[in-house]
């Protein structure tokens, strides 16, 4: 009757387990999706129709057991990777990703050349 039990309660436990390893957590996603109405806020921060239907997309993904992951890869094949406030590393963002780093570098040399051009003139 012990071991009955005991195997019970520890198969149920591994269950529980790894179903709290598979929860998605509908605000985090909320908060790393822009709304495309309202300029610079994210869905869990906006009142308007899109995000509220954006919410009710999410929520019927989550219901289709569906991850976080898969989730962000619908929306942004529907909406483009704008929508993602952290989109993905790939080549058509490379340029996004490394301009700034590349004018920062730039800069650095154009400084550092005009200052040896004017110490060789003085």
């Amino acid at each position: 009757m012990k071991l009955k039990l005991f195997s019970i309660i520890f198969f149920l436990s591994i269950n529980f387990c790894f179903a709290a390893n598979q929860i998605v957590d509908e605000n985090k996603i909320y908060k790393n999706l822009r709304c495309l109405v309202c300029q610079g806020q994210s869905v869990a921060d906006s009142n308007s129709d899109f995000a509220q239907t954006l919410k009710m997309v999410v929520k019927d993904l989550i219901g289709q057991e569906k991850t976080e992951e898969e989730i962000y890869h619908f929306l942004s094949e529907k909406y483009g990777d704008w929508i993602l406030y952290k989109p993905k590393f790939n080549l058509e963002n490379f340029f996004l990703w490394f301009f700034p780093y590349f004018v920062l570098i730039t800069g650095g040399f154009i400084i550092v050349f005009l200052i040896k051009k004017r110490s060789k003139k003085v």
